[in-house]
């Protein structure tokens, strides 16, 4: 079954001759599929290469004008899948679109660390980037009911979204996917990174996260639970974003004396992932953590609405020191909006302090009966 991607259509109209188009995400969130969908679609001639083959490491790192020409003959399109396997892909990338007139260029990699440094500056100005996350819930409405959907919300608190995850039958199949999807990728593009030993220490930092949805994480405690510096938690930390496991949070401050802000949030990009590392696929009705995976579900889910329909945001989380607290809060147009996401419906009313300090601001509570709004 396929489900149609909405960052096919971003990829559609972001395609131009003499551009590159960067498809960042996870493994095994569907950018082979996203791609392989693309190129069915058009009539003109398309050269697809892996950058895992040594062959195409060969040729596309040569840095020789000629060379490339050579390979790329005469096709209109260019797509490399793990582009960040080939060495000096940014600089080769650059002297291709540069030098090749009218040719189209897709570069996709799992291993943002990599590729984002490679491709970076040589490719200021030439370059467009796109990020694929597991399947959002404003792509699987394009298939479901909305009784349909309200019915696998509970699914996907515990098994996520991963495109597999979802279309595989049985809740015992899901669970075997996930964990052959956590002991055979999730941390591979990290443990072949140079200098990276303590796998176990990862698996621990994720486990210990796992715990901490929805709360500030201290550098500090995670180092004095795992027995690992603080750099060395950091240097984790920061791999872990790259890589698409994690992401990171801030909270927001004017400078009131009343705000926290050193230590952010972490949330899971897949609660499929989380519940994976901590071994537990309870139903909701018997776990204490249904308030957690609530917030990380809307958080990611508005990340991915964010991604796919164009919405400019800067996203935080607000909370003051004698402990009022609004879990989302986006910065977009020269305004501020906040969130509250409730499991339960509760009346739930913007803290005081928010309105005094910020009143121009608009404020909402998502609760079950509301989400779609605020992720479709």
């Amino acid at each position: 079954m396929y489900i149609q991607r909405k960052q096919l259509e971003n990829l559609v109209s972001l395609i131009r001759p003499n551009r590159v188009v960067v498809i960042y995400g996870p493994r095994r969130c569907g950018k082979t599929t996203l791609i392989t969908q693309y190129l069915a679609s058009i009539k003109e001639k398309y050269l697809l290469v892996s950058g895992e083959d040594i062959i195409v490491q060969e040729h596309l790192s040569s840095q020789s004008i000629a060379r490339l020409q050579n390979f790329i003959g005469d096709h209109k399109l260019l797509v490399i899948d793990e582009a960040q396997k080939i060495r000096n892909i940014g600089l080769n990338l650059k002297l291709i679109v540069d030098h090749i007139s009218g040719l189209k260029v897709i570069a996709s990699g799992s291993a943002s660390f990599d590729l984002s440094q490679q491709v970076g500056e040589p490719l200021t100005g030439r370059k467009v980037t796109l990020r694929l996350f597991p399947l959002a819930q404003l792509e699987l409405s394009g298939i479901e009911k909305t009784h349909e959907t309200a019915g696998m919300l509970e699914n996907r608190l515990i098994f996520g979204s991963y495109p597999e995850a979802i279309t595989t039958p049985g809740n015992q199949e899901k669970i075997r996917y996930l964990k052959e999807l956590v002991s055979s990728y999730l941390l591979k593009d990290i443990l072949e990174f140079n200098g990276i030993r303590h796998s176990d220490k990862l698996i621990k930092i994720l486990q210990l996260l796992s715990f901490q949805i929805g709360h500030e994480v201290s550098n500090s405690e995670l180092a004095s639970q795992t027995g690992i510096n603080n750099k060395t938690i950091q240097k984790y930390l920061e791999l872990l974003e790259k890589v698409f496991v994690l992401f990171k949070i801030s909270g927001f401050s004017r400078n009131l004396r009343k705000e926290i802000s050193k230590n952010p949030k972490y949330y899971f990009y897949d609660l499929g992932i989380r519940n994976t590392l901590i071994n537990n696929f309870n139903p909701l009705e018997i776990r204490n953590d249904v308030g957690s995976l609530w917030e990380n579900y809307l958080v990611i889910e508005r990340l991915k609405k964010q991604e796919c329909t164009g919405i400019i945001s800067n996203n935080y989380f607000w909370r003051t020191y004698d402990r009022k607290e609004i879990d989302w809060v986006e910065e977009r147009e020269g305004k501020l909006y906040a969130y509250e996401f409730k499991w339960k419906d509760k009346k739930t009313v913007a803290p005081g302090d928010w309105i005094k300090n910020y009143p121009g601001s608009e404020f909402s509570v998502i609760t079950r009966e509301n989400y779609l709004d605020f992720i479709c």
